[in-house]
């Protein structure tokens, strides 16, 4: 079996302040990493170099593609790039504006990524699109409602159905609970935690909170100063951290 993801020597500079330093690690079929840290560790800024959306000084990010076979994903066309993340990959994004069109309905919106892995019966993909508002705790008369009267735990929602409607091969969520009132982040993660393990999805997490880590993660990777200081699965990192960074995080002795 071959990762599905695997990161080689991934530097990113800004300026002078390193972002990401030789960060190296594979990401396997059916597994959820998680990336943690606290604020300016890096761990946002490698997310986005995983998903193509910044470009890193050094280093390679090579992804299994059922499209396009084994690919280094900085080496694709933007064309290529953009039907990967409306195919094969997602993105959950902590402000659900960013990764919806709020100026259609939230059916237009499942229903985008629908057509994007082929499907074109209008009958067919509005009783998904009302399926999956089933799913993430919607009400179906909401369909044909836009996001802009949605509230922000309804956004959220609406944003992981739109991505996990086509099954994608891999999911990038950036604090995908963030930003959220305490009782509307538990249904978020109720929500996901289910989802990932009915879906058996593949994932990459960053988050700065070790609860959600706890619960939606297999695998941890604790960053500082841009570089990954401690690696392991996640009870066991979270149980019996090694570096003193992680056992302060653990700790909550450092801000997040």
């Amino acid at each position: 079996m071959k990762p599905l993801l695997s990161v080689r020597g991934l530097s990113k500079r800004f300026g002078t302040r390193v972002a990401c330093r030789d960060v190296d690690f594979d990401l396997w079929p059916g597994e959820v990493l998680g990336i943690v840290g606290e604020s300016g560790s890096g761990k946002t800024t490698l997310l986005n170099c995983l998903a193509g959306r910044l470009t890193p000084e050094t280093g390679s990010v090579t992804y299994n593609s059922a499209a396009y076979g084994t690919v280094d994903v900085h080496d694709l066309s933007e064309a290529r790039r953009r039907l990967l993340s409306r195919t094969e990959w997602g993105f959950v994004n902590q402000d659900a504006r960013e990764g919806l069109r709020m100026g259609v309905s939230a059916g237009a919106n499942i229903g985008e990524r629908l057509m994007a892995v082929g499907a074109r019966h209008y009958g067919d993909i509005r009783r998904t699109a009302s399926d999956w508002l089933d799913r993430v705790e919607i009400e179906r008369g909401r369909l044909d409602d836009r996001p802009t009267t949605y509230s922000g735990g309804m956004r959220q929602r609406l944003q992981i159905a739109r991505n996990l409607v086509s099954e994608p091969r891999l999911v990038f969520m950036d604090e995908p609970t963030g930003g959220l009132d305490v009782s509307v982040q538990a249904r978020i993660l109720d929500l996901l935690r289910s989802l990932v393990g009915s879906l058996h999805l593949s994932a990459v997490l960053v988050t700065h909170d070790l609860g959600v880590a706890r619960l939606l993660t297999h695998r941890l990777m604790v960053m500082q100063g841009g570089a990954v200081v401690e690696d392991g699965l996640t009870d066991q990192v979270l149980d019996d951290p090694q570096h003193a960074y992680t056992q302060m995080l653990v700790a909550s002795i450092l801000p997040v």
